[in-house]
């Protein structure tokens, strides 16, 4: 049986990966095509990548798989164009998974309100604002057909189920996502919506993480986040140091979770850590 021909997890349906031009958001969009879903990614400035990412799902699993949609998911008419478009071009929406996010560690004392404001408008405004437009469309689909049932999931982080040392903004806006998530969840869940957040640990492939310029290893480094570190390296190994299972997470570990929430028919609101034991749920 081809890569084209075989039948997968999410055969049929529609999915959203917001941030999907890189990092996590990617390997989602390129795992779900596997699976047999159409894939809208969705990315804020990188176009040229995501258009890239589409055509090479078209061409490995069939044309017509995957579309690319510029959007800053921080602004409503961009959110509303990127149902508009999803629409045009599938007909209807199954999964939303909401992955963008930024990050910018620093010190309470000095941090600028413009940071705070930049990452709290991706991380949480965003996610809001993709719901709502999402959500109204899903629930729409549930009244023409009670049976359906259709996922929403926050790509969260480990930084939203505990505190993060000169790292308020992110995991301030992460906290206030799985806040977004349980309330969702509550009031969704009649249109036939399940929504779950998903916490992921170290992923270190990831720009976020690793990024020479902007990523949190060298932020880390620069803001002294770690007692002692003088080098990148230094700081990635405290971080394996702190997981029980000795690594970073990688893609496998996520889709894993993510398959659970979208296959269980009996879970909604809830934040699945996916940390190595870093954390723990109490």
């Amino acid at each position: 049986m081809t890569e084209k021909s075989r039948r997968g997890r999410l055969e049929g349906k529609v999915a959203i990966i917001v941030g999907a031009s890189r990092g996590i958001g990617e390997g989602i969009a390129r795992d779900f095509a596997k699976e047999g879903a159409r894939v809208v990614i969705v990315c804020s400035r990188t176009i040229e990548r995501a258009k890239k990412i589409a055509e090479e799902i078209n061409q490995q699993y069939g044309a017509g798989r995957a579309i690319a949609v510029q959007a800053d998911a921080s602004v409503e008419e961009d959110v509303k164009r990127m149902v508009e478009k999803t629409l045009e071009a599938f007909g209807e929406i199954d999964i939303l998974v909401y992955c963008a996010g930024i990050n910018k560690p620093g010190s309470v004392k000095t941090y600028s309100l413009e940071d705070f404001e930049r990452i709290t408008k991706v991380n949480y405004t965003g996610y809001f604002l993709c719901v709502k437009h999402v959500a109204r469309v899903m629930a729409e689909q549930h009244k023409r057909d009670p049976t359906r049932i259709m996922d929403i999931i926050q790509i969260n982080s480990k930084s939203g189920l505990q505190g993060s040392k000169k790292n308020f903004a992110y995991a301030g806006s992460k906290f206030g996502g799985i806040g977004l998530t349980q309330s969702f969840a509550l009031e969704l869940w009649e249109d036939g919506i399940k929504v779950n957040a998903i916490c992921p640990g170290n992923y270190f492939k990831s720009s976020l993480w690793s990024d020479p310029e902007k990523g949190m290893l060298v932020q880390y480094l620069k803001v002294g986040k770690v007692p002692g570190a003088k080098t990148i390296e230094d700081v990635k190994k405290y971080y394996i140091s702190k997981v029980p299972m000795g690594r970073g997470c990688e893609i496998e570990d996520i889709m894993r979770a993510i398959y659970y929430v979208i296959e269980q028919k009996y879970e909604t609101g809830q934040a699945i850590p996916v940390t190595g034991g870093q954390v723990m749920l109490k």
